[in-house]
């Protein structure tokens, strides 16, 4: 999904231990100076050389649209579902302010919701996204801190008619996680309306 942001190295982190390599399948990692160079023509993008680096020296470059990865996740999610039976459950805890395929993460920016479950995809993550945005932030927690910093005057959700901070957009402002929803409404992965049945 992120191989249309490359991995960067940054020379300074960089011990030389070649675990990197090891996991890299295009064989897109050389050493000079014994420091890890990646080929970007080589790179495929699946991100291993990241999760093996014990000094944190690879990072993902993010220099991407977001708007192509949240398209990618809902056609991944439509191949794989399209034609098959399939039924959805997500857990709203311990929401977290980073992606959750990081290696560490920070305080929950919001309290447990619980879980919602639908035979839609989409529905079901926009009403997630919805019941989170919903919440009283976490006081110590990334969100709160950015909240307390800058009030109502971020985070503002893209296209949105309220005048309440789009908590995902306070995190992150380059992101617009309606256009995943968007896509994938146009897509036929499912729909963007939903009623909440308390069970």
């Amino acid at each position: 999904m992120h191989a249309a942001s490359e991995p960067k190295v940054k020379a300074e982190k960089c011990t030389g231990c070649r675990k990197c390599a090891r996991f890299c399948a295009s064989d897109a990692i050389t050493y000079p100076d014994n420091k890890a160079v990646i080929d970007p023509d080589l790179c495929i993008g699946c991100g291993l050389c990241i999760g093996a680096c014990p000094t944190d020296a690879i990072h993902c470059s993010f220099d991407a649209d977001s708007s192509i990865l949240d398209a990618k996740m809902a056609e991944y999610t439509l191949a794989i579902v399209e034609g098959r039976p399939h039924f959805h459950i997500s857990l709203i805890v311990d929401v977290s302010p980073f992606c959750d395929c990081w290696g560490s993460n920070d305080t929950p920016i919001v309290p447990d919701i619980g879980m919602l479950a639908s035979f839609d995809p989409v529905a079901l993550d926009l009403a997630c996204a919805d019941l989170v945005n919903a919440q009283n932030p976490v006081r110590d927690s990334l969100l709160g801190d950015k909240l307390a910093e800058c009030g109502h005057d971020c985070g503002h959700a893209h296209g949105s008619a309220t005048d309440k901070p789009d908590y995902f957009t306070v995190i992150g402002p380059n992101t617009n996680w309606r256009a995943q929803i968007e896509h994938a409404v146009k897509i036929g992965l499912g729909n963007d309306s939903y009623t909440l049945i308390e069970v």
